[in-house]
């Protein structure tokens, strides 16, 4: 069960179907330490920038001022501002699933209820740890790449935790892959909505989308 979807996410990362789990960036992907780290302060920069300048304020001269690099660097890692914030959602995204396969192999008891509550809190983890990319994944301040790269993600999300609860008996195996689908756009605009306004989002409103997405999802239980 959670080795299908630790394989699914591993497939994506190494080139294989990016609708699941973790696609690559096409830009140049270093080998050396040094420039791994390089690229790491690049953007942690872009993620400080984010959140004080907006992404509209971003330009390539303040990232690497920020980080203390040669705006030259910038440009050996990165074609332009599209390219680090289509980083900065893979950065994350990667961060994401690991933190969803995590989470999902530490549950104790298998149920509907506790599928989507630990699904949709593996997200609002990462949202805490990583609050830049609540400004460009919920809060609409995204590229045409960054936006493609959603759907194409939350399709994988939707297929990979759906086939981890038909597996698990949470779920009959007969789920229409359009109602996965809705489930996952539904949690999903939850929580454009609960963080909208909070960085820190709106605990009342998650709880509430925790319940809708499971109630939407009670009649394919097998114990419905």
């Amino acid at each position: 069960m959670l080795l299908s979807y630790a394989a699914r996410v591993a497939e994506a990362s190494e080139g294989g179907d990016p609708t699941a789990g973790t696609a690559r960036v096409a830009r140049r992907i270093p080998t050396q330490e040094r420039s791994r780290r390089r690229v790491e302060l690049l953007l942690d920069a872009a993620s400080r920038l984010v959140l004080s300048d907006g992404v509209e304020g971003l330009t390539t001269r303040a990232i690497a001022e920020s980080a203390q690099v040669p705006v030259a660097s910038f440009y050996q890692y990165f074609a332009d501002i599209d390219d680090v914030l289509l980083a900065l959602v893979e950065r994350d995204l990667t961060e994401m699933d690991g933190q969803l396969l995590s989470d999902l192999g530490a549950l104790e008891t298998l149920t509907l209820s506790a599928l989507i509550e630990t699904s949709m809190r593996a997200f609002t983890k990462v949202y805490t740890r990583r609050p830049a990319f609540v400004e460009i994944w919920l809060r609409g301040r995204s590229t045409p790449a960054s936006r493609k790269r959603r759907r194409a993600h939350s399709l994988g999300v939707a297929t990979n935790v759906f086939q981890f609860a038909g597996a698990s008996g949470i779920l009959t195996r007969d789920v229409p892959p359009k109602v996965a689908r809705l489930a996952i756009e539904v949690g999903e605009r939850v929580l454009q909505s609960a963080y909208a306004n909070e960085i820190e989002g709106d605990e009342e409103l998650i709880e509430e989308g925790i319940a809708l997405v499971t109630g939407y999802l009670e009649p394919y239980s097998r114990r419905a």
